[in-house]
């Protein structure tokens, strides 16, 4: 039976950053659940639910062995740290926007 859970409730996040760029690894806390959020949480799916933020390609690595994606978002700190004026210039919110997101888990 499929069913839909904040992502939060079955994985964590967390984001790094170099220049421009920003990156957030999920894992899920279940193997289980791995498929899942792989087939529920696209690239194009996390760019559409913050495109304000997400204005460059965000692409999705697949890191089945770890149980976990990583998402790689350009242009989304508005210059990086030392060029921006954002609260959030290291983006390590980003985790917490998508941990925010609904999956369909089985």
């Amino acid at each position: 039976m499929t069913r839909r859970v904040m992502l939060r409730e079955v994985a964590s996040a967390r984001a790094g950053d170099k220049g421009d760029v920003s990156n957030v690894g999920v894992w899920v806390y279940d193997p289980a659940h791995y498929e899942a959020v792989r087939r529920s949480l696209t690239a194009e799916r996390v760019k559409a639910a913050y495109p304000e933020l997400f204005r460059g390609t965000v692409t999705r690595y697949d890191l089945p062995g770890l149980h976990g994606l990583n998402f790689v978002i350009q242009h989304g700190l508005e210059g990086g740290v030392n060029a921006s004026l954002n609260v959030d210039s290291h983006g390590k919110s980003f985790s917490f926007l998508i941990l925010a997101l609904e999956v369909e888990i089985d």
